[in-house]
């Protein structure tokens, strides 16, 4: 019998905990329940030492989503990485990954999230280096040390949580809503999930870390590790409404989500391009976290995970097709070399767009619609809609550059769609993709909303979606563009394509005073006056003091007398004191 791999293994088991956990989820939604477990670990005279785990509806659904994705995406590498020698060692981190995203799913105490939470940093540190080049360093480094500053942030709150009886903040945050030490630790959380969600200013690395392996850049950067942030500030949901960070999180988030929406028009790498569109949909989630509807970014948070997981992994089989290259300009023509893919691809496309009755669609549209009902003003609102829009035109403009026209790469080439166990990952993602929306609307919202609006506000959404379909499609007609019009406004395309030059600021903008001080410090100190002072000047001396008794040595007479009749000179100076 043929051994089996470790991706089957990994596969088999955490399908059956995702279908336990999903199934522990709808008993425990529909009978509004809520489990507080504690396990004693130390119990010394007065002190005891005890984990917390909580298990509601939220975080039983989100294991089981988690779950479901990471086992799909380990069955996917089987394939995706079979070139690889040290597959092993890569489903090792992609396990230890998801364990650390469990940790921080069910923990309602500050420092056992933290433990996930530098397990996701750590973990995710290296898989984005896996493939060992300078980019992938660099990569890693610019992803490692954003995450850092939200680490710190949370060791922070978990100082100011020291306040309270203990760190478990679940018992804390209504009771004490309004006090200055709830207002620190809740402002500190959310610089923290801030980082981890990679929102203004910390965006820079989200389309970096796509020099990680694609099955990794499904799982980690799609649906789980930057959406820990988002549900990590659904948890404090309670400090967001009715205060100034609610506020201060909707402007910064609308704003990642307009940047986000337009740097993937002018973006040519796939995988960045729907990094981008990640980092678009997050910002949609955090803002209508911090209007507080907690419930919709949730939903919206599952739904996303559910169609990005797809789209990720058909860019990935596209890219191991097209023999490693990542440029939609090379692409072309990919709907009749590879069908079922393509087929995958498209739906995909018009879940995170928001065609009706996609899993998008249920949850894109009922935040945009309590937006038009809600009190907002009309920058927020214009952000949300206009945003929507330039989502529906990037992927149209993906579909239109990849899908349709003649294939722009070498002629010999190995484009074929047999890759079936690649296939059989992504075709469970995309019956999910297709029924995942309706179901959980109907297990999250048992009772429809009632939103009534006047007619053109009803449609607006749909006209917007139109609107930006329409201009995917004129950005990407060849014959309209033979010469690349954004040359012609090129400063304008380069801000908007380098995501308003956030990449460099956080890391040449960081780091160039303290090198430029480092600089001039170490010329005057380290290799200036320190040096004059201190290792060079006690040499030059040293050799001063040793010429001189040289000098001595070399039994000159006439020193030696000279010496003689100074030792007299001294004793009879001596012997005249005395």
């Amino acid at each position: 019998m043929k051994y089996l791999s470790i991706c089957s293994i990994s596969f088999v088991n955490l399908i059956l905990v995702s279908i336990s956990c999903f199934f522990l989820s709808l008993n425990f939604l529909l009978n509004d329940m809520v489990y507080f477990i504690e396990w004693e670990v130390v119990s010394l005279n007065s002190i005891s030492i005890v984990m917390t785990f909580l298990f509601d509806w939220m975080s039983l659904l989100f294991m089981s989503f988690v779950l479901m994705i990471a086992s799909l995406v380990i069955y996917y590498s089987k394939e995706y990485m079979s070139s690889d020698i040290n597959i092993n060692r890569f489903i090792m981190l992609v396990l230890m990954f998801v364990m650390s995203m469990m940790l921080l799913i069910i923990s309602p105490n500050l420092v056992s999230i933290l433990l996930g939470w530098d397990g996701l940093g750590l973990v995710s540190y290296c898989l984005v280096i896996y493939f060992q080049n300078i980019k992938s360093y660099n990569a890693g480094m610019l992803t490692a040390l954003s995450n850092r500053i939200g680490d710190v942030a949370l060791l922070l709150a978990i100082a100011w949580m020291l306040n309270y009886g203990s760190w478990n903040y679940i018992f804390y945050l209504e009771i004490m809503q309004n006090e200055f030490e709830m207002m620190i630790i809740g402002s500190l959380v959310m610089l923290a999930a801030m980082t981890k969600s990679a929102q203004i200013p910390f965006s820079s690395w989200l389309p970096a870390a796509m020099a990680a392996p694609t099955p990794v850049s499904a799982l980690v950067h799609s649906s789980t590790l930057v959406t820990a942030g988002v549900y990590l500030l659904i948890r404090f949901n309670i400090l967001l409404s009715n205060s100034w960070m609610g506020q201060v999180l909707l402007l910064l988030s609308g704003l990642t989500m307009f940047m986000a929406g337009l740097g993937a028009n002018f973006e040519f790498d796939l995988k960045k391009i729907i990094a981008l569109s990640t980092l678009s949909q997050l910002g949609l989630m955090m803002s209508i976290l911090s209007m507080g509807f907690y419930k919709l970014a949730m939903f919206h948070l599952l739904t996303h995970a559910l169609f990005k997981a797809l789209l990720f992994m058909c860019a990935g089989a596209i890219i191991h097709n097209m023999n490693n290259s990542q440029d939609i300009r090379l692409m072309g023509g990919l709907s009749i070399h590879m069908p079922l893919t393509s087929a995958c691809f498209n739906v995909s496309n018009l879940a995170l767009c928001g065609m009706p009755f996609l899993a998008g669609f249920y949850s894109k549209d009922l935040i945009l619609e309590i937006v038009s009902i809600s009190n907002i003003n009309m920058f927020s609102f214009f952000l949300y809609f206009f945003s929507t829009g330039l989502t529906v035109c990037y992927s149209f403009r993906l579909v239109y550059y990849s899908m349709t026209g003649e294939l722009n790469c070498s002629s010999l080439n190995m484009l074929n769609d047999e890759g079936w166990v690649m296939l059989r990952g992504m075709l469970g993602l995309l019956i999910m993709s297709i029924i995942g929306g309706s179901m959980l609307n109907w297990l999250i919202f048992p009772t429809p909303d009632m939103i009534c609006l006047p007619v053109y506000m009803k449609m607006l959404t749909l006209f917007v979606c139109v609107i930006g379909g329409f201009m995917g499609y004129l950005i990407s007609l060849s014959n309209l563009y033979s010469i690349n019009k954004s040359y012609n406004f090129y400063n304008l395309s380069n801000f908007m394509g380098s995501m308003w030059f956030m990449p460099y600021i956080s890391t040449y903008g960081i780091i160039y005073f303290p090198l430029n001080y480092g600089q001039i410090i170490c010329k005057s100190f380290d290799q200036g006056w320190s040096e004059y002072f201190g290792g060079q000047y006690l040499y030059k001396k040293l050799v001063n003091y040793s010429q001189i008794l040289l000098l001595i040595h070399n039994n000159s007479l006439k020193i030696y007398l000279m010496l003689f009749v100074l030792w007299i000179f001294i004793l009879f100076s001596f012997l005249m004191i005395l």
